[in-house]
């Protein structure tokens, strides 16, 4: 940098450095070959990693491992321990030796930490974004720019209520449950920890968390970051496994509440195996959301919507947008346009910025989706699919697809398929669009798409959801409450509504 005494002028400043390019002659032009960006230059990956119990990582009782992959390529990432009964009862055990001195800790003292969580996934979001892509499938660019700045609100909005409790209750006295057992999905690994770890400890709770076993990844980040911040011993715990290590979780006689975010059978088996114990329970299940498009909306406006609804998630959403009602004067206009943004959409690596739809998180998901497409098609209706470029050999891949001419009676009308499977279905009058909406056994999201404001309350006040989104969709906020009625599950995750679940009054 140059600089001038006083009185004189100001020598002209040297240039910065440009980027350095590399030619590709070939033949008469040059083509330049850029730095790689950030979001391509892969993490420190372990070739194996343990169970995090009493702030230690270490392996399972029996030793048993189990390989996490990458779905757009096939390829073994690393071993993770497969934790059982023994590992369970470890963990719960470390969570209730811990659990005193953090509920008598000062709420103030509490948020320290979880502020300290914050900020560290802030400095690591880079890291826990390819990783979360590179585990679950998804485009980095939503792991960038949604999951992990969320993870990281969702600390920081939970830190500000450590100290405030009695004033979230009406001036009754809080105290914490006790030892939490947690298990969450893989659609988002490190956003649905934020979601379920963040108000358990503000409410001075300790936690056993237990993450999918396909995406285990960023969890295990996340107990690195645990004792990067310094949080006590034993109050967050991390058991990695498959479906027997969360029932040993769930029915685990030292643990005091059960949340669950994942397939509405599961959560039954839960509620079941729950009911008759003095555990308190919350349920975040599956979804089969309605969209509805009237004929006074912003059409481009509503594709937009759509799209980002479900086919930018592959449909990995619980409350992806997998039912669109479109009113009949405007059908017609609504699927070509959705036909053309279709074919503008990029499937394909994950790790470019570029990509629009990345991988199926696994096989098994995959020929899920696959024999729901084939219903749809054995069933009647006419399945639409833009061929775009040529999917990659290797991984789980699926195109972004539409089905029209479904009958509500039909399989893909009614049953969740996590995947980018939209099933389109006309309507002539609002009564009719709120019935058709209504009639399933799912409650957990909405969407409406009309330039009056009067119809939106309106429409809004009657539909059976936990969440209505009102010319938009999928747009989340930690201090707004996320739930569902009906097989959606009970209980609220975020805002105020969300600490109740983690206090006793």
């Amino acid at each position: 940098m140059t600089t001038a005494t006083r009185g004189e002028p100001a020598p002209i400043p040297t240039p910065r450095p440009q980027a350095v390019l590399t030619p590709l002659n070939t033949g008469s032009e040059a083509l330049w070959a850029y730095d790689p960006a950030p979001e391509r230059i892969r993490p420190e990956i372990s070739p194996s990693y343990g169970l995090f119990i009493g702030g230690t990582f270490t392996p399972s009782a029996s030793g048993a491992t189990m390989p996490t992959l990458n779905p757009a390529t096939d390829e073994t990432i690393c071993q993770v321990a497969r934790g059982e009964q023994a590992d369970v009862d470890r963990a719960v055990q470390a969570a209730r030796d811990a659990l005193p001195a953090w509920s008598a800790l000062p709420g103030k003292e509490r948020g320290k930490y979880l502020f300290r969580i914050a900020r560290r996934i802030q400095e690591r979001a880079r890291e826990l974004a390819v990783l979360e892509t590179i585990d679950g499938g998804k485009p980095i660019r939503e792991s960038r720019d949604i999951d992990i700045p969320l993870a990281a609100a969702h600390f920081f909005y939970h830190a500000g209520w450590c100290d405030k409790l009695r004033y979230a209750f009406a001036g009754r006295e809080p105290t914490p449950v006790g030892v939490c057992g947690q298990i969450i999905p893989w659609n988002f690994p490190l956003l649905m920890a934020a979601w379920k770890l963040a108000p358990a400890l503000a409410c001075g709770n300790t936690a056993v968390l237990k993450p999918a076993e396909t995406t285990p990844l960023t969890a295990l980040r996340l107990a690195e970051i645990c004792k990067e911040v310094g949080l006590p011993d034993g109050v967050v715990n991390i058991i990695t496994g498959a479906g027997e290590t969360g029932a040993a979780l769930v029915n685990h006689p030292g643990v005091d509440k059960i949340a669950f975010t994942g397939s509405t059978e599961v959560g039954k088996r839960i509620a079941k195996a729950v009911a008759g114990t003095k555990k308190k329970l919350t349920l975040e299940l599956g979804g089969k959301s309605p969209n509805i498009i009237f004929e006074d909306a912003s059409i481009d406006q509503a594709i937009e919507g759509i799209v980002q609804g479900i086919y930018f998630n592959q449909g990995h959403v619980c409350c992806a947008g997998s039912r669109l009602f479109v009113q009949e004067s405007v059908l017609d206009d609504v699927v070509t346009r959705l036909q053309r943004r279709l074919a503008s959409l990029r499937v394909g690596d994950p790790l470019d910025k570029n990509t629009d739809v990345g991988a199926i998180n696994s096989k098994a998901q995959l020929e899920t989706i696959e024999r729901y497409l084939q219903a749809g098609r054995d069933e009647g209706a006419t399945l639409h699919e833009v061929n775009g470029s040529t999917l990659p050999s290797a991984g789980s891949w699926c195109r972004p697809c539409f089905f029209t001419g479904v009958q509500p009676s039909q399989t893909v009308a009614r049953e969740e398929i996590f995947g980018p499977v939209l099933a389109v279905m006309s309507f002539r009058t609002p009564d009719e669009a709120i019935s058709r909406a209504n009639n399933t056994p799912y409650g957990l999201a909405a969407g409406i798409w009309t330039d009056k404001g009067s119809k939106i309350f309106e429409i809004a006040s009657r539909l059976k959801a936990g969440v209505v989104w009102l010319n938009t969709y999928n747009k989340f906020d930690p201090a707004s409450p996320f739930g569902g009625f009906k097989q959606s599950g009970f209980g609220r995750e975020g805002g105020m509504h969300g600490l109740r679940a983690y206090v006793r009054l």
